[in-house]
């Protein structure tokens, strides 16, 4: 998509949400920026949280919400220069840099994985070692959900070969599994809460963090940006990680929060604070300073991604990340 194409569809107001300030629009900087999915995921909690409590706007920005059309097309386009700043996953820039795309993650939202196992109790499914020759649901077959996947089988001596993937797109991961068409779903939290509207569901939940420390969502910014507007990724970085402070503190005041910002989930705010309270228990915990990404894991997950052939080679783990915003 070249960049005039683009700036004419954000123009067109396509999957967008910006929040009004009291404070003079003339007077705040105007940022889009790119999510991987529509803002309306409670994924996306953070920014929505960060937005309804005005902290972009106490940073001296407007910002406006995007969709793009996953991690892989907001790090194109960030790389492309069409946004400064976007949301993906932290393994993004792996897939990113090998396709010459000059990208970075600048903060990671979660020590752990946000990637599931969640599997159906009954089935003699106790971890990923219990998969072969069951059916998996997961959103697509170049989604992270499913790299997360491959990496959990293969710490069982599995590959996808071993097992019946079906890539169902995001609606029909969790409708197939909840349906009982499916044994287990590669799954984010969103979809586990969706699953557990049934009262009668009975799921047990793997963490991918227990056996492939794949990684959690992050925001991307290109090498151009991050060298000519520190300030800018720093205030964005800054007020999106507040976000996520606050779905960690009290998942049920910033569930009423993100309603706000998202008001086609009013009436449905018991369902985000049981999203949020996952992401509590799953995703967000483990990192030592809020924000920063571990090269350790970086490391690993970049190793296994060559080894799958889902990138050609590694490249210098420096390039892949920087923690100078979340210091």
């Amino acid at each position: 998509m070249n960049k005039r194409r683009f700036l004419s569809t954000i123009a067109a107001g396509i999957a967008c949400l910006t929040l009004s300030s009291a404070a003079p629009a003339q007077n705040l900087e105007e940022i889009t920026y790119l999510l991987p999915a529509p803002a309306t995921l409670p994924a996306f909690g953070p920014w929505m949280v960060a937005q309804a409590r005005g902290y972009y706007t106490q940073e001296g920005l407007k910002v406006t919400f995007v969709s793009a059309k996953g991690g892989v097309d907001v790090a194109k386009q960030i790389g492309a220069g069409n946004a400064v700043i976007g949301g993906a996953i932290g393994d993004t820039s792996i897939i990113a840099r090998a396709q010459g795309v000059p990208v970075k993650a600048v903060a990671v939202l979660g020590g752990k994985s946000l990637t599931q196992l969640v599997v159906r109790e009954g089935k003699g499914i106790n971890g990923p070692k219990d998969l072969k020759g069951r059916t998996i649901t997961t959103m697509a077959y170049q989604d992270t959900t499913f790299y997360s996947l491959l990496g959990m089988l293969a710490t069982a001596g599995l590959n996808k070969n071993d097992v019946d993937a079906q890539a169902a797109g995001p609606a029909g991961v969790w409708q197939l599994f909840a349906a009982g068409k499916a044994d287990a779903m590669a799954s984010v939290p969103d979809w586990i809460a969706l699953v557990n509207k049934d009262p009668a569901a009975k799921i047990k939940i793997y963490s991918s963090d227990d056996y492939f420390k794949s990684m959690a969502q992050a925001i991307l910014a290109s090498d151009e940006t991050i060298q000519k507007k520190p300030e800018l990724v720093k205030k964005l970085v800054r007020a999106t990680l507040k976000g996520m402070q606050d779905i960690m503190k009290d998942p049920k005041a910033a569930s009423l929060a993100y309603v706000s910002a998202v008001p086609s989930l009013k009436g449905k705010e018991d369902y985000v604070e049981e999203v949020f309270k996952l992401y509590n228990t799953y995703v967000y915990p483990g990192q030592k300073m809020l924000g920063a990404m571990d090269p350790e894991r970086l490391t690993a997950v970049q190793k296994f991604y060559v080894k799958e052939g889902i990138v050609p080679k590694e490249v210098p783990v420096a390039e892949l990340y920087t923690n100078q915003f979340v210091q």
